[in-house]
């Protein structure tokens, strides 16, 4: 009787050991299985494309390809851009080994200043390529045209006030176009300018305390005195005290 409890209770045991060993060896099957699965994450994540995207190269940023036009860098085009890419200036960029120019879809005396002066002139503030070269070299060889004053002079009440956003603009490659910009006008409107020149002397002053501008500024002032007459003198030493006439 002993004999047989003790047989049963043997087998209980063994049962019971056996589950024991079951449920280790299920454990140990479920932590081979996760340490396997660590093991690939890690694996791919430390793949290179993996790694480029938890850490982005600063090429990357300069790459169209990785940027997300719905990201925050996405911005809506200026009113130049959108108009440029409508084709709503009549031309295209010619890109040389050397030096870039533009190729009118005709000829540039049969163009309208209005609006397209204007909008070249808005184009000024632009800080992209190809807009800033667009704008500053079609604004330059519009007023190179035969008629240009009759054409240019009735459109600088609209002008100015674009011409003068440029030269407050902080972007120093801004304020110079908009400065060569005025003294291209200067030379094809004359004394017309006269009248509008209080307008944009106050942030020609300021930009004279910088020293890399002084020079540049001093030489655009003498060109308005030249080709404003003698008119122009007292409205420049009006708001620019400081300056001197090139006839002194």
């Amino acid at each position: 009787m002993q004999k047989s409890e003790c047989s049963g209770g043997t087998h209980l045991k063994n049962r019971v050991t056996g589950n024991d060993d079951q449920r280790t060896s299920s454990g140990t099957q479920i932590k081979y299985r996760n340490a396997v699965q660590r093991s690939k994450s890690s694996l791919s994540t430390s793949s290179p494309e993996s790694a480029r995207k938890l850490h982005p190269r600063p090429s990357d940023k300069l790459n169209p390809k990785t940027i997300n036009p719905f990201g925050e860098q996405s911005r809506p085009p200026s009113a130049f851009a959108a108009i440029y890419s409508k084709g709503g200036i009549p031309c295209r960029l010619v890109h040389g080994s050397v030096k870039h120019r533009l190729q009118w879809e005709c000829p540039l005396e049969s163009l309208s200043f209005d609006p397209l002066l204007i909008t070249l002139a808005e184009g000024l503030r632009e800080t992209k390529h190809p807009y800033t070269f667009v704008s500053k070299e079609g604004f330059r060889e519009l007023l190179l045209v035969k008629g240009a004053p009759e054409k240019a002079v009735p459109l600088l009440p609209r002008l100015i006030p674009v011409l003068k956003a440029a030269l407050v603009h902080s972007d120093d490659e801004v304020f110079e176009r908009g400065l060569n910009a005025l003294v291209q006008l200067s030379v094809v409107v004359g004394p017309s300018l006269n009248d509008h020149l209080k307008h944009l002397l106050t942030s020609l002053s300021k930009r004279l305390m910088d020293k890399k501008f002084k020079e540049p500024i001093t030489s655009a002032l003498q060109k308005l005195e030249q080709r404003g007459g003698s008119g122009s003198l007292s409205i420049i030493k009006s708001k620019i005290p400081t300056y001197c006439s090139i006839c002194c």
